[in-house]
């Protein structure tokens, strides 16, 4: 069945039916607001059992890069893709951005702040589910719930560099 459906899509793609709309721009969100720096992106999955989900993800391809499974979370990578592997510790699974680190938990030179980002999300009309210390620095997190109630973490491990 899989290889019908490649064969239609190719056809239908070929011939013009099926039109792709054209790409936004990764520099200026629809909202005509100005884009933030989420930092790096990650799936953190809620599991019942880290060692079977760790061999299941291995399976994939996927390699534990950090964490610790004796603490019941690890880090796990394949090429561009990173998961957490997290038990009992979240209810759900959650969309996680890092500020301030690359995909190798690299510190970056120059990004946004969680701070920075909670006054810009608050600016636009998000409500936040928990929030940063406006008045701390360093590592913070905020979270806010998108409409189909997924929940996003924007985690903060590292200090923002002074400029």
């Amino acid at each position: 069945m899989p290889r019908i459906l490649s064969r239609v899509l190719l056809v239908l793609t070929l011939s013009g039916c099926a039109a792709v709309p054209p790409r936004q721009s990764a520099t200026a969100p629809s909202t005509g607001a100005s884009p933030i720096r989420l930092g790096n992106f990650s799936v953190s999955l809620a599991v019942k059992d880290i060692t079977a989900s760790r061999a299941f993800y291995e399976k994939l391809g996927f390699r534990a890069i950090g964490g610790d499974q004796a603490q019941n979370w690890l880090i796990m990578q394949n090429e561009t893709s990173t998961i957490g592997l997290f038990q009992g510790m979240f209810d759900k699974n959650l969309l996680t951005f890092n500020p301030g680190w690359d995909r190798n938990a690299n510190q970056l030179a120059d990004f946004d702040d969680v701070r920075e980002l909670q006054r810009t999300l608050q600016a636009r009309g998000l409500t936040l589910v928990s929030a940063a210390d406006e008045s701390s620095t360093g590592p913070a997190s905020l979270m806010l719930i998108d409409p189909d109630g997924n929940p996003i973490l924007i985690d903060q491990h590292v200090p923002k560099p002074d400029r």
